[in-house]
């Protein structure tokens, strides 16, 4: 990149070097900003005779081409591109989703010179219209080079980025006491539904019993049936691993226990379970408050249809401290 010292009569099409104001101090035209005809006439008419600009040398990429290339490679599902001043693509979601990030990925992309990258947190809920990542270049220009391997790596190893859409999502939750699952609906019912309206949903299905394995696997069945996004457990109990009654109620249904404890306070007690496609989650103490938890970690990229595992539940260890 070469800067210079140009006459303003000779400048349309050149890079701003820098941002130029109106004497009175009000912003003219902004830095990186490719001067057109019109900006040379607003130019002449300020008094302006020579302005200082760049211009791009051989092997050079702008910084608008450049975050548009990495911005077009680094992300897929419902999300839209948003060139904005000075070297930056935003990415939007274009419908309600969860944000699915590779953070190995990122961190490797974000050690280069050349662009950066920051997004959403990983299982983030984000609206329609939400900016969900944006990629900001080096100033005014990026070496061809060093820009076509970062695409290069994210093209072999992307996406770092996903919007995964929340379509028509469905929740069945089914409330457990040992003594009636009325009592616990009672307790938990208007908690549930502040907790699911952070989201954009509502329960679908209701079930109440007592928290026996016998009563607790046949309402569990009856909910799968209706196939909901997914199944919540509330119960007034706190397990003490799989072997109690909700974690053998789920494998007399068939279902697979994914993860028993959680590295997220509150929620440490989060078990993870999953008949066939149908995720199942059983949260004690969840229920009982509004703040954040570990079920408003986990529940958009299950509302969005994406597997959560057992690995992943292990890495929201970083950040899992969610009250002090």
């Amino acid at each position: 990149m070469r800067a210079q010292t140009v006459d303003v009569k000779s400048s349309t099409g050149r890079v701003l070097c820098c941002t130029v104001f109106r004497p009175g101090g009000k912003k003219l035209l902004a830095k990186g900003h490719i001067i057109s005809d019109e900006d040379v006439r607003v130019l002449e008419s300020e008094g302006m005779e020579s302005i200082w600009v760049t211009e791009l040398e051989e092997g050079e990429v702008g910084e608008d081409d450049a975050v548009c290339a990495v911005a077009s490679e680094m992300g897929c599902g419902s999300l839209e591109i948003r060139v904005a001043a000075g070297g930056r693509a935003n990415l939007l979601a274009t419908e309600n989703c969860s944000v699915l990030v590779d953070d190995e990925l990122l961190k490797q992309i974000n050690c280069t010179a050349s662009v950066v990258i920051a997004t959403a947190l990983n299982f983030s809920y984000a609206i329609a219209g939400q900016r969900i990542a944006t990629v900001k270049s080096a100033p005014f220009a990026v070496a061809k080079d060093h820009l076509e391997a970062v695409v290069s790596i994210v093209k072999e190893r992307g996406p770092i980025l996903q919007a995964r859409p929340i379509r028509t999502p469905s929740i069945g939750v089914l409330y457990t006491d040992p003594i009636s699952g009325e009592r616990a609906r009672q307790l938990f019912e208007n908690i549930m539904r502040q907790r699911l309206e952070r989201f954009g949903v509502s329960t679908n299905f209701v079930l109440a019993c007592t928290e026996d394995e016998n009563s607790v696997s046949r309402c569990l069945q009856h909910l799968l049936r209706s196939k909901p996004s997914v199944i919540l457990v509330a119960s007034t109990t706190a397990p003490a691993g799989p072997e109690d009654v909700i974690g053998q109620s789920i494998l007399r249904t068939d279902g697979v226990v994914e993860r028993f404890l959680a590295p997220v306070e509150p929620g440490n007690l989060l078990l993870l379970a999953y008949k066939d496609d149908i995720p199942i989650i059983s949260a004690p103490g969840c229920f009982r408050s509004a703040k954040p938890n570990v079920v408003d970690l986990i529940l958009p990229p299950l509302l969005a249809r994406y597997r959560v595992n057992g690995w992943e539940i292990a890495c929201l260890g970083h950040g899992g401290l969610l009250s002090s």
